[in-house]
């Protein structure tokens, strides 16, 4: 027999349509987002109301935490009982929560670790003082209350707090399609801002924020973030905040003391020791942490020596790891509409006080109705004891008294049964006392209670007082200090490298390496076979150094990243990628602002300085238009361009020496000047200069080099080659015709 199916059926698209906006729909309501009431997460309200069902309020003794969580995962919340623990040990972690809803005993983790909290089996805890503003009118009416998962138990849809808690601790939290990030605040200031849009419902986002001066973290760090900013983040809900260590200086070292908000002491000693091995640190000596129970946060660094700018280095190392952070601000939140959304600061504390509002008077409304029962009941009683005689007579003779004494006396059903369970004694004359005197007592707060509930301005008072009253309780100085700064600015990577003497070698086929010192003899050094030395600049560990191959282009890296002179180097072509069939010629280092000449043996050259010479890009910049076959020559360096002189010599023998103020200043490089006169003739028999160099007036002496011969020329035999640029100079003595290079003796 054929069974029709009973089921619906739906096109796959729609349902996976509607089975993750369900999904959404539970993450955003019931995981990820706090509630504006009372500020926690589903999760959270569970926890503190499990907590309280069990008794453990601030008075009580603490209970395994397991408990706890047990309590909760079973009876309301039924999920992993690590992700439950997890959310427990946060409300526990002063470090975490500005004002901590759970008293902890045992590891609850630590600043360096917050999750290296023990299980659950092994701590105990407790509510903190401050949960009772979340708890203390539970039972006074002011809740809603909805079945559990299974339907055996009710639990409340939110919590009655007395204060603004989702400002308090704050919250973080992604959901589906949108996340929150509510920093803490201080109590103190947010119930002054209540108060004041209390009296002032029109106040502006500006005037609050002379209340609520900024985010208040558990941490004592700085904010640095500028007034404006805060105020724009708090009328926008959206925006950042900064926060940067404190230090202090300590017999010539730094001791900081506060870290910003969830940055832990062994990540930054890290970060710092990674700069220290890298050598970016190099006025950083040695660094330790002497945080202990008194000092929660002591880190010492010690300078390399007293000529450091302490200042300076905590720019650097505020710029360069978590001492100083970025928060993301998003102040979005279930609102009392159910709905999530970005709010302001006026739009939480006016959406908060109308909660607030509808609390209280929930509150009031309940004892009011609690008040009229006592009096009802009272007054049943009163008529009992006015007419003793004939109640007892009635309850000792009639079968059912109850009927006949509500008939008798026009009592309520309710009235009779508390007249026929009361006992013998309570009918003596000194309890008749008490029931008038409590009768009197309660008229007089129903009287208080209908008046405040008709007088929207005493509710208001009302208000403002538990408000005022809770505050000065419960509420402390800002830990967080406001002071406006700049962000920090790293310092350039030149400055951080040791300034040390080396000398850079440049092989034949393009190898480049860094010797330690000047006194290298870099021709001598040993090179890979088939290859061979081609030239040298002296210099520093924190200059740059710049490669000028044969088409002209310049190429540039910093000194102290060049390869040891231990071993061979390696290839230029590995950093930078040259022109095809190109060859590195010319290598230079030397401070951006230094001038040097630069040259080519077709007798054509300019001075510049060497900021000319870097660039940034792999594939470097043009910088010398060559002739057709010409080669880059070795550059000479320029100290006083007026009254410096060039000497050039050309490897037939011919030196001449001018002022270098006769050649003109390129800052975008060029083909030059003529230097000194080589017939087209010569140049076609491959008469080329051989090299250049500059030598101080008055002072100057160049070596020349033959073969294995060299000539030394000092300054009054230089003079003898003097002349004007782009002549053709004097002829060298018998045996340096030709000359292979020329250098300035140092």
């Amino acid at each position: 027999m054929h069974l029709q199916a009973n089921h619906e059926q739906i096109p796959l698209k729609d349902y996976a349509e509607r089975a993750y906006l369900d999904y959404s729909m539970y993450v955003v309501l019931d995981r990820a987002l706090p509630f504006i009431g009372d500020g926690l997460k589903p999760v959270q309200r569970r926890i503190v109301y499990a907590m309280n069902e069990l008794g453990l309020d601030a008075a009580a003794k603490p209970k395994k935490s397991a408990r706890t969580v047990g309590d909760v995962i079973g009876k309301f919340h039924p999920h992993g009982d690590s992700a439950c623990y997890e959310a427990m040990v946060l409300m526990a972690q002063s470090f975490s929560y500005r004002y901590p809803l759970i008293d902890g005993q045992g590891n609850f983790g630590s600043p360096d670790d917050p999750k290296s909290f023990a299980a659950m089996r092994y701590t105990e805890s407790r509510l903190t003082p401050m949960a009772h503003l979340l708890l203390d009118e539970l039972e006074q009416g002011t809740v809603e209350w909805t079945p559990n998962f299974d339907g055996t138990l009710k639990e409340p849809s939110w919590l009655p707090a007395r204060v603004p808690h989702v400002l308090l601790n704050g919250s973080t939290g992604i959901a589906v399609g949108m996340a929150t990030d509510i920093p803490p605040h201080n109590l103190r200031e947010v119930v002054s801002a209540c108060i004041h849009l209390l009296d002032e419902p029109e106040a502006s986002i500006a005037e609050l924020c002379r209340h609520v001066k900024g985010p208040d973290f558990p941490t004592a760090a700085e904010i640095i973030t500028p007034k404006a900013e805060l105020k724009a983040m708090y009328a926008t809900g959206n925006g950042s905040v900064r926060c940067r260590a404190i230090y202090k200086i300590e017999n010539g070292n730094v001791v900081i003391t506060a870290l910003p908000y969830q940055v832990s002491p062994s990540k930054i000693l890290a970060q710092i020791a990674e700069q220290m091995r890298a050598k970016k640190l190099p006025m950083l000596e040695d660094l330790r942490d002497e945080s202990d129970h008194e000092n929660p946060v002591r880190l010492v660094l010690i300078p390399r020596s007293t000529r450091v700018d302490l200042d300076e280095m905590m720019q650097h190392l505020n710029a360069t790891t978590d001492l100083e952070r970025s928060y993301r601000i998003n102040l979005n939140l279930i609102g009392l509409d159910g709905k999530p959304q970005v709010k302001t600061l006026k739009q939480i504390l006016g959406e908060w006080l109308t909660f607030r509002t509808n609390t209280v008077t929930r509150r009031l409304q309940h004892r009011l109705e609690k008040v009229e029962r006592r009096l009802h009941l009272l007054e049943g009683l009163r008529i009992a004891f006015l007419n003793l005689d004939e109640v007892i007579r009635i309850v000792r003779t009639e079968e059912e008294p109850k009927p006949v004494l509500i008939k008798r006396f026009k009592l309520s059903e309710e009235q009779a049964d508390y007249i026929l369970e009361t006992r013998l004694r309570q009918l003596a004359r000194l309890e008749e006392m008490k029931l008038n005197a409590e009768r009197d007592a309660l008229e007089e707060e129903r009287a208080r209670i209908a008046v405040t509930l008709k007088s929207p301005a005493k509710l208001k008072l009302l208000i403002k007082d538990e408000l005022t009253a809770d505050a000065e309780k419960y509420g402390d100085k800002r830990r967080s200090p406001i002071i406006e700064r700049e962000v920090a600015q790293a310092l350039d990577e030149s400055s951080l490298v040791v300034s040390e003497p080396i000398t850079v070698v440049l092989s034949e086929k393009g190898w480049v390496r860094a010797a330690k010192g000047h006194d290298v003899d870099a021709p001598a050094l040993g090179f890979r076979e088939g290859d061979g030395y081609l030239g040298a600049a002296k210099g520093k560990t924190n200059q740059n150094v710049a490669f000028i191959d044969s088409s002209g282009r310049s190429y540039s890296t910093q000194a102290h990243t060049l390869p040891s002179a231990r071993g061979n180097g390696e290839p230029l072509t590995g950093r930078f990628t040259p022109a095809p069939g190109a060859r590195f010629e010319a290598v230079a280092i030397a401070d951006s602002s230094n001038k040097l000449v630069l040259a080519t043996d077709y007798g054509y050259g300019f001075v510049t300085q060497f900021e000319a010479l870097q660039a940034n890009k792999k594939a470097g910049k043009q910088l010398i238009n060559l002739d057709d076959k010409a080669h880059v020559l070795a550059p000479a360096y320029v100290s006083d361009p007026a009254r410096d002189r060039i000497v050039v010599a050309t490897n037939a023998g011919h030196l001449l020496m001018f002022s270098v103020a006769e050649l003109p200043e390129l800052d975008n490089g060029g083909k030059g000047n003529k230097l000194i006169e080589i017939p087209k003739a010569k140049l076609a028999d491959g008469e080329r200069v051989a090299g250049i160099a500059v030598v101080s007036e008055g002072k100057g002496e160049v070596t020349l080099w033959a073969g294995a011969r060299k000539l030394i020329l000092k300054w009054a035999d230089l003079v003898e080659y003097n002349g004007n640029r782009a002549q053709r100079g004097g002829n060298l003595p018998r045996g340096f015709t030709r000359v292979e290079r020329i250098e300035t003796t140092a």
